[in-house]
């Protein structure tokens, strides 16, 4: 039940079946074998060796050009890494992934002075991580949704001062923020209602001005560190906006357009490792003289949990195969993908819960981590309903307004 076994490989080329085959071994002989450490560390903690060997393999620079020092994958490619990361630990897949989101703009925008500066650090030696940094702590959908945008308040600020902007809000549920070189930043321009006026900003968070605030506390997914960015008056070069100015909802629009297809995959992961889970104790367990997954009602939750793996896995295929050879990337198809996918994580570890049974509420069992990751898909990139609203926008779309 992985994804090294699809079909859907031979839509690969030759060096991203290799990455994808190195993602699978080093999930499940590293990743996976410290992930109840991890879960059990201190809030913040940072699991640099592990991150580190995923580096070796090209795991911080998936999407980077191969011309450019990177792996180069396509966005189908990707998502099959991170559904291997997510089997083992998907705070794991996060940590990759947060870093490859501050990359996605640099890719989308083709400006090849801004590429030629912000990409290279992540191929050195040193460990580079790096941020998205959108959501604030009273500005969800309003963030997401462009029908929304007028309402945003108190919204990080970006004031022209010269040949700079000078930036002041703090962003919130931030993940890598406190470890993060780099960050993407959205911000208002001074004087627009609401996040009318979202530019995107790179921003070195190293710099004055810059403050790391709380390390949130999360219930869940916690190998990945988030927390609190705070600017005051950090003043950035207009060389470092992307897309121009105003430029932000594009652009918001496009990443979050195909990072759904990889949040999809990341559930999907979740969901597998739920079935794995509960595969292992039916073909075990005895009841009544059968094993588990002999008795009828374990059987049909058995089928279910599969069916919602290989359907979830089928819709994030179809939304990266789209994502990957259309512009822009529809909306409807990875929206789609992360809405089934996110409630199968959230099903399926639930039945695996069912199944297990006393067993699984068991602290050392470790299903208490699998429920808990299993919430997170839903909340990042696009709640249920904000996803809906999606969807049924390009489903009308055209439609006469009363």
């Amino acid at each position: 039940m992985n994804a090294t076994d699809l079909s859907t490989h031979a839509l690969l080329d030759s060096q991203e079946k290799v990455v994808v085959q190195q993602a699978t071994e080093f999930a499940r002989d590293l990743v996976a074998k410290g992930a109840a450490e991890r879960d059990a560390c201190p809030v913040g903690n940072l699991d640099t060796e592990t991150i580190k060997a995923g580096k070796s393999i090209g795991l911080l620079t998936m999407a980077v050009p191969r011309e450019m020092g990177g792996l180069g994958l396509t966005n189908l490619a990707v998502s099959f890494v991170l559904e291997e990361l997510a089997a083992a630990d998907p705070g794991m897949a996060l940590v990759f992934g947060a870093t490859g989101l501050f990359q996605t703009p640099l890719l989308v925008c083709g400006d090849p002075d801004l590429q030629s500066e912000f990409l290279p650090p992540f191929l050195g030696d040193d460990l580079v991580l790096a941020c998205n940094a959108v959501a604030e702590d009273k500005n969800g959908t309003d963030l997401v949704l462009p029908q929304h945008k007028p309402y945003a308040q108190n919204m990080t600020t970006a004031i022209p001062d010269g040949d700079h902007f000078s930036l002041s809000g703090t962003k919130k549920y931030i993940t890598n923020a406190p470890f993060a070189k780099y960050a993407t930043v959205m911000a208002n321009l001074a004087g627009s209602p609401g996040s009318t006026g979202l530019t995107c900003f790179i921003v070195d968070l190293e710099q004055d001005g810059v403050r790391r605030g709380e390390i949130h506390d999360k219930v869940g997914y916690r190998t990945a560190p988030a927390g609190e960015l705070v600017f005051d008056d950090v003043r950035i070069p207009k060389s470092q906006v992307i897309n121009g100015v105003k430029g932000g909802w594009d652009l918001n629009e496009a990443i979050g357009n195909l990072t759904r297809v990889t949040c999809a995959a990341v559930s999907t992961g979740i969901a597998r490792h739920a079935l794995s889970r509960a595969m292992a104790w039916c073909a075990e367990r005895q009841q009544s003289g059968h094993l588990l997954y002999q008795h009828q009602m374990s059987a049909r939750k058995l089928a279910d949990m599969a069916t919602r793996v290989s359907a979830s896995r089928a819709l994030y295929s179809e939304a990266a195969i789209l994502s990957d050879n259309v512009i822009p990337t529809p909306a409807y198809e990875p929206a789609a993908a992360k809405l089934f996918a996110d409630r199968a994580a959230i099903e399926n570890a639930d039945s695996a819960m069912s199944l297990i049974g006393a067993q699984a509420f068991q602290r050392d069992d470790g299903m208490d981590r699998v429920l808990r990751d299993a919430y997170g898909p839903r909340i990042y990139e696009g709640t249920p309903e904000a996803l809906a609203l999606v969807i049924t926008g390009d489903m009308f779309a055209g439609a006469v307004q009363p």
